[in-house]
């Protein structure tokens, strides 16, 4: 099941680094950024996420959130977001079913080898609930500034 522009977004609460729970509840009536990593403290992961980082305060301004999710257990999230200095939420999917609602727990390969991980996506989400824009395949560079662009900045 792939998740479409237009299409509602798949509810979600799920623990976060700082001892944070996040939810799409939570989040009614607000826009926000959902974006999909594979794994904390990777090269590409790390990129991704610092570049979210610098760019809160411009998604900020449109009162976005912005909320990154791994199949991660807590821990190593929660190094992660110190090591850099991460203030935005960093959530744990570890049972995956995030990620399956939203359609990116997908078959891999590498070296020939198949494997089921997280294809790196992102999700921006209108205050009504709604996926106003969906990001596959993303490739790290320059990912932060084109959401904040289609945003509206």
């Amino acid at each position: 099941m792939s998740i479409q522009e237009g299409d509602a977004a798949p509810a979600f609460s799920l623990p976060a680094s700082g001892g944070r729970m996040v939810s799409s509840t939570a989040l009614q009536g607000r826009p926000y950024v959902l974006y999909f990593y594979p794994k904390a403290d990777t090269s590409g992961c790390t990129k991704e996420a610092c570049a979210f980082q610098e760019a809160l305060p411009q998604l900020g301004k449109l009162g976005l959130e912005v909320i990154g999710v791994s199949p991660d257990p807590i821990k190593p999230i929660e190094k992660f977001a110190a090591k850099y200095n991460l203030t935005f939420p960093l959530a744990s999917d570890e049972t995956k079913e995030t990620a399956q609602a939203y359609g990116v727990w997908v078959e891999k390969a590498m070296y020939g080898r198949k494997y089921m991980g997280i294809e790196r996506s992102t999700f921006l989400v209108d205050a009504k609930g709604r996926i106003a824009r969906a990001w596959r395949k993303v490739k790290v560079d320059g990912h932060a500034k084109d959401v904040a662009a289609a945003a509206g900045l």
